[in-house]
């Protein structure tokens, strides 16, 4: 696994595979804490390790360990151990939720009718079931005319051992037709695409079917925040990324995002990433071409 990471990783930072959907990730020192917005996925780190925050929730996983994101999150992940001599090494695929749904009908999977909501994001220990067929995945990046057939089964295989884990039950709910999982899921997606659009929670609960009460508490549940702490996480998160890759200044920034104040939007800026917009984005581009750290953390 590390030779296959390294094989195609030549600079820090995540790199694309032949076989989509999977990222392999490397890095020779500790990373920026950048914020990023993570789609439901599976992430297994080879070796090193990093910390991923979701609102006041700290997880740190380790070698032999993997995170699952279960629903798009707004998330804080910085690599915390690795060196030149020791690099951290991860990988990452997105989770395909209609294959999930398609394997929960086909298995004796105890899913429970419980009422509450799980967290979106979780970890855990990577059984031998389940590296075997993520070292088989890795391993057809070198054998380009098998990938086209040998691909789809391997994912497949993959989702079927991620059910037949100790979360199984968690992540089947990612295709679960009509669970409070997929509902707020849906919900989640819809704030995504418009997160420039103002907040009306009693909309938001009617389309999930739920009451304003009982949507906020699920949503809560699954991804420790409020629906307008949510957005406003991911509204922040996306104007810093704006201003980091297309170099928009704040005030345009806050504009597209939603912010109708920029003095607001500074000030709600400072309170999450600790200064004010354009001190961080100086501070992060001039780190950046003190030592060339990669700026980001996905994965």
């Amino acid at each position: 696994m590390t030779g296959l990471i390294d094989k195609y990783c030549k600079d820090e930072g995540p790199t694309d595979t032949p076989v989509a959907p999977l990222r392999f990730y490397r890095a020779i020192g500790p990373s920026l804490k950048v914020p990023t917005i993570y789609k439901p996925c599976l992430c297994i780190i080879i070796t090193g390790a990093k910390e991923v925050t979701l609102g006041d929730d700290l997880f740190r996983y380790e070698p032999g360990q993997y995170l699952v994101a279960s629903v798009d999150l707004p998330l804080v992940g910085r690599v915390i151990t690795a060196s030149s001599e020791q690099p951290y090494r991860s990988l990452s695929l997105e989770l395909d939720g209609q294959m999930l749904s398609d394997l929960v009908t086909q298995i004796d999977l105890d899913i429970g009718a419980g009422s509450d909501s799980d967290r979106g994001l979780y970890v855990d220990q990577a059984g031998d079931a389940l590296m075997d067929v993520v070292l088989r995945l890795m391993r057809l990046v070198d054998q380009k005319d098998d990938i086209a057939v040998m691909a789809p089964m391997l994912l497949r295989e993959l989702h079927y051992r991620l059910l037949r884990g100790v979360q199984g039950s968690k992540i089947a709910q990612i295709g679960m037709g009509g669970s409070n999982m997929q509902r707020i899921s849906a919900i989640i997606r819809q704030m995504k695409d418009d997160f420039a659009t103002p907040l009306r929670i009693d909309d938001l609960a009617a389309k999930a079917n739920m009451s304003p009460s009982s949507f906020h508490h699920h949503f809560k549940q699954v991804t420790s925040m409020s629906p307008l702490q949510y957005q406003k996480r991911l509204r922040l998160t996306m104007a810093r990324q704006m201003m980091l890759t297309e170099m928009k200044d704040a005030a345009t920034a806050a504009y597209e995002v939603g912010y109708e104040s920029p003095s607001q939007f500074s000030r709600e800026y400072a309170r999450l990433f600790g200064s004010p917009p354009m001190r961080d984005i100086s501070s992060i581009l001039g780190r950046l071409d003190s030592d060339g750290m990669a700026a980001t953390n996905a994965y």
